[in-house]
């Protein structure tokens, strides 16, 4: 399951603000150090300027056919990807319980943790509950957290049967999406489990989650994909 935040504080949309020193410094015309703290500081409060910051509207997913079920603001980080963040892995979890559970625990404040996406066992249904272009508190490294997409599943690492083939099916379309829309590779160094994540706790997604198949239908997806756009 998403593990809890390593090292990897909440940004605060506020921020800290320029300082009057810096607004000074910045107004004068003088060139050279001053000029230059100034466009460091900027620099750093870019998300501040109007019209940088993306659009976040309710109700707006990543994934055609994702129903939006936002998590905790505590449990991730506001962020830009990938124009801050390179995006180039996805990392699969598995809950070791319901679906039910999962969505309430993402939207908990007190949890620290939520993954991107959430997918139910009966019959394939995705929820997204955070925006791709936010690093979700789901892998326990903090680099990987803002390099990655998180995707769980409902089911147990020790009960394979809770590991159905709609959910693989389902998921698998959905890892093909996002690996088209980053360009990441579709193999198993850029589509890892949460247990292979550096420094990892977690064993999920487990010895029963079928890597040669899921692999097989990513790619069959990701093939599926690209016909449909050409």
């Amino acid at each position: 399951m998403a593990d809890e935040q390593s090292g990897d504080g909440k940004q605060q949309r506020s921020g800290r603000g320029i300082s009057r020193r810096g607004l000074l410094i910045g107004g004068a015309v003088t060139v050279g150090a001053g000029a230059t703290l100034f466009h460091e500081e900027l620099g750093r409060l870019w998300w501040r300027v109007p019209g940088i910051d993306k659009q976040r509207n309710d109700g707006d997913v990543d994934h055609a056919g994702a129903q939006w079920i936002a998590a905790s603001e505590a449990n991730l980080r506001y962020a830009d990807r990938p124009a801050d963040f390179t995006v180039d892995r996805v990392v699969i979890h598995v809950t070791e319980g319901s679906y039910a559970t999962a969505v309430r625990v993402f939207r908990d404040p007190l949890h620290a943790a939520a993954a991107h996406y959430l997918i139910r066992g009966k019959d394939g249904h995705i929820a997204q509950m955070a925006r791709e272009l936010d690093v979700a508190f789901h892998a326990g490294n903090r680099s990987y957290n803002e390099r990655s997409i998180g995707i769980e599943h409902e089911g147990f690492v020790d009960k394979p049967e809770t590991l159905t083939d709609v959910m693989y099916r389902s998921s698998a379309r959905l890892t093909a999406d996002i690996c088209a829309r980053y360009e990441i590779p579709v193999d198993r160094k850029h589509i890892i489990g949460h247990n292979e994540v550096p420094d990892a706790t977690h064993t999920d997604p487990g010895p029963h989650w079928d890597w040669d198949k899921y692999i097989r239908l990513v790619r069959a997806a990701a093939k599926d994909g690209a016909k449909d756009k050409a």
